[in-house]
C-alpha cells in the first residue's frame, strides 16, 4: 500500500467516526489556535511599539537621574546639558527637562483630575519635524518659545481631549487653572488617540520651572529628574549618548545614579522583553499540543485493538512490518494535520477578534497608531509543522505495536 492509498484510508477513517475524530483533534486545535493568537498578539504589540518609537524619532536620548552621586556636590541640571549642546553641536541639537507636575487642573467649575501636566522647554518642540520629541504635532496655535520658558510665563499647550471637552474646540486664548494659577492656552495638539479621558490626548505642557514650583508627580522607576535630548541624526545618537554619559559620570562618580538610553536601545529593550514573554506564553500554549498528542496516541492504540484481525489478514497476504507501521503513522499524521488546519483557522479568527478588542481598549494611548494582530506565514507554517510532527511522534508507538503483531494471533483475535 503506497502513501496515497494510506492517506485516503486515513481520511475515510476520520469520516467514519466524525465525533471521535473531532474529540481526538481537539487538543491539537486548541494548542495550534493558542500558539497562533499569542504569536499574532506579539507581532501586533511589537509592530505597534516600533511604530511609536519611529514616530518619536531614532535620535532621541533619554536621561534619568536617581539622586546625588558620591563624588559631586550637586546634581546635574539642565544648564550642564545645555553646555554639552553648545560644546558638541555636531552631536547634540536640543535638550529639555521633562518634569511630571502634580497639579490640579480646573476650568470654570469642572475638574480634570486625570489630565497629565508636564514641564518642558522650548526644545521639546522640534522645528525640523514640526512636532514634539514624542511625535505629537500641533493642530493650531504655537508651542512654548524661549521667551515663555525664560520668563516663566503662565502659558500652556493642551491636548485635543481637553480642547474638545472643556473648550468645545475653541481653546486658543482661553484660561485654565493649574493648582489655582491661571494659564493661557497658546496651542492645541493634534488628535492622536480617541480623545477619551485618560488618553494620550489628555495632556498639558507648561514651562519646566513652572512645573517644578508646583511639585513633581510620580516619576517612573523612582527617577529624581528626567531629561530628553536629541542627537543630530540616528548615526550620531550612540556618540551623543557617550558624551552625555561621560558628563554625568564626572559629577556622580558612579553609573548607579543615572541611566542614559537612546530610542533605538529603548526599542531593543522592549522587543527583548516582548520576545521573552512570548516564548513563555508559547511554551504554556504548547502544553495543549502535548495533550493533543497524547489523545492521538490513545485513540490510535484503540484503533489498533479494533483492527487487529484486519492487521492479521494484511500480514497473511504479505504485508510487511513497515507497511503496517507506515499506514498507522500516516493515519496519526493525517489526524493531527487536519487538527492543525482547523487550529490555524481557529487561531486566525481569535487573532481577528483580538485585533478588534485590543485596538478598542488601547486606542486611547496609541497616538493614532493602529494595532493589528496578524501572524506571519512562518508562524503558521511552524505551527502546522509542529502539529503534524506531534501526530507522527505520538502515533509511532501504536503503529509500531501494530507492526509487531503476530499474524496468527491477530487472526485469532475476537
Amino acid at each position: 500500500m503506497n502513501f496515497t492509498q494510506s492517506f485516503k484510508l486515513a481520511l475515510k477513517s476520520l469520516k467514519t467516526s466524525k465525533m471521535r475524530a473531532f474529540l481526538t483533534m481537539l487538543g491539537i486545535i486548541i494548542g495550534v489556535g493558542a500558539v497562533i493568537v499569542i504569536l499574532s498578539l506579539g507581532n501586533g504589540m511589537t509592530n505597534m511599539m516600533n511604530s511609536q518609537f519611529e514616530k518619536m524619532g531614532s535620535n532621541l536620548i533619554q536621561v534619568m537621574t536617581y539622586g546625588r552621586g558620591t563624588g559631586g556636590t550637586r546634581d546635574v541640571d539642565v544648564e550642564d546639558l545645555y553646555e554639552l549642546v553648545d560644546k558638541y553641536p555636531q552631536y547634540l541639537t536640543g535638550v529639555t527637562p521633562y518634569v511630571s507636575a502634580s497639579a490640579k487642573v480646573r476650568y470654570q467649575t469642572d475638574d480634570y483630575a486625570r489630565t497629565s501636566v508636564y514641564g518642558v522647554s522650548e526644545a521639546f518642540f522640534k522645528e525640523d519635524t514640526k512636532g514634539t520629541m514624542q511625535g505629537e504635532t500641533l493642530a493650531e496655535g504655537r508651542f512654548l518659545s524661549y521667551i515663555d520658558v525664560d520668563r516663566h510665563q503662565n502659558v500652556c499647550v493642551i491636548g485635543d481631549y481637553l480642547a474638545q471637552t472643556a473648550f468645545r474646540g475653541d481653546a486658543l486664548g482661553k484660561t485654565i487653572s493649574l493648582s489655582g494659577v491661571p494659564y493661557t492656552v497658546i496651542g492645541v495638539l493634534s488628535k492622536s488617540g480617541d480623545s477619551s479621558e485618560g488618553s494620550a490626548d489628555d495632556v498639558i505642557y507648561i514651562p519646566y520651572e513652572n512645573a517644578q514650583r508646583m511639585g513633581t508627580g510620580t516619576m517612573m522607576m523612582g527617577t529624581d529628574e528626567m531629561f530628553l535630548l536629541t542627537a543630530t541624526s540616528r548615526d550620531t545618537a550612540s556618540a551623543a549618548k557617550g558624551i552625555v554619559e561621560k558628563r554625568l559620570y564626572k559629577t556622580y562618580q558612579s553609573s548607579d545614579y543615572y541611566m542614559v538610553m537612546t530610542s533605538a536601545e529603548m526599542m531593543d529593550a522592549m522587543n527583548t522583553m516582548m520576545n521573552t514573554m512570548l516564548i513563555v506564553l508559547v511554551a504554556i500554549a504548547a502544553i495543549s499540543l502535548l495533550v493533543g498528542g497524547i489523545g492521538i496516541m490513545n485513540i490510535m492504540l484503540v484503533s489498533v485493538t479494533e483492527r487487529t484481525r484486519e492487521i492479521g489478514i494484511r500480514k497473511s497476504l504479505g504485508a510487511k512490518q513497515k507497511d503496517i507501521r507506515g499506514q498507522f503513522v500516516i493515519e496519526a499524521g493525517t489526524t493531527s494535520a487536519v487538527g492543525g488546519v482547523l487550529g490555524i483557522v481557529f487561531g486566525l479568527l481569535l487573532a481577528r477578534a483580538a485585533t478588534i478588542a485590543v485596538g478598542a481598549i488601547m486606542s486611547s494611548s496609541m497616538n493614532g497608531i493602529t494595532f493589528s494582530a496578524v501572524p506571519t506565514l512562518s508562524d503558521i507554517a511552524v505551527s502546522f509543522g509542529v502539529s503534524v510532527g506531534i501526530g507522527v511522534l505520538f502515533g509511532y508507538l501504536p503503529a509500531n505495536k501494530a507492526a509487531k503483531l503476530n499474524p496468527i494471533d491477530a487472526l485469532r483475535y475476537d
